[in-house]
């Protein structure tokens, strides 16, 4: 009887097992996201692709190259979102790879002066910054570069050039009088 029992008892044991693991397999799309476009797709790796191009035609040396400008674009983002230990082992492969370690730094500076128009909700302000400033780290802001501050003054006086309306040019000049 007791014989019985034992094997009973590990049967029961084995094939509870053997239940746990059989139910309704879950789905492999666990991301909760829906399936992307095809054409969606094709048109996010051909823009990637087109960066890459013009980075490349862009940048002479080994800036442009396409290992170069992944990290160094990387690199930058990660510093911009203050995640500086995943930016400095990143930092590492970049100059492994034989990247200009300046290029870098010009490139996030860049970026510092577009920090007002950079939406941290959408990733998409960000990554073409980066991308803007990449491509040309002396890059400036369209609002800053088109807006002249005006001259400080002292006390009430009014700057000359704001306070005297600017002179319009005559059709033609006048001749001198005899």
């Amino acid at each position: 009887m007791r014989r019985f029992a034992a094997a009973g008892l590990a049967l029961l044991i084995g094939s509870a097992g053997a239940f746990a693991q059989s139910g309704t397999p879950a789905p492999q799309d666990q991301s909760g996201k829906p399936p992307a476009n095809a054409a969606d797709v094709n048109k996010d790796n051909q823009r990637k692709a087109d960066e890459f191009v013009e980075a490349a035609q862009a940048i002479n040396g080994p800036g442009g190259n396409p290992e170069c400008v992944w990290l160094g674009r990387r690199v930058v983002r990660l510093m911009w979102r203050d995640d500086l230990d995943t930016a400095f082992r990143h930092l590492d492969l970049y100059d492994r790879f034989g990247c200009p370690g300046g290029h870098v730094q010009a490139a996030f500076r860049c970026l510092t002066r577009f920090g007002g128009q950079i939406d941290p909700k959408v990733a998409e302000t960000l990554d073409s910054r980066i991308h803007v400033c990449w491509i040309n780290p002396g890059a400036q802001p369209q609002a800053a570069a088109a807006a002249n501050p005006a001259p400080a003054t002292a006390g009430n006086a009014a700057p000359a050039a704001a306070a005297s309306p600017s002179p319009t040019p005559s059709a033609s000049p006048a001749p001198p009088a005899k």
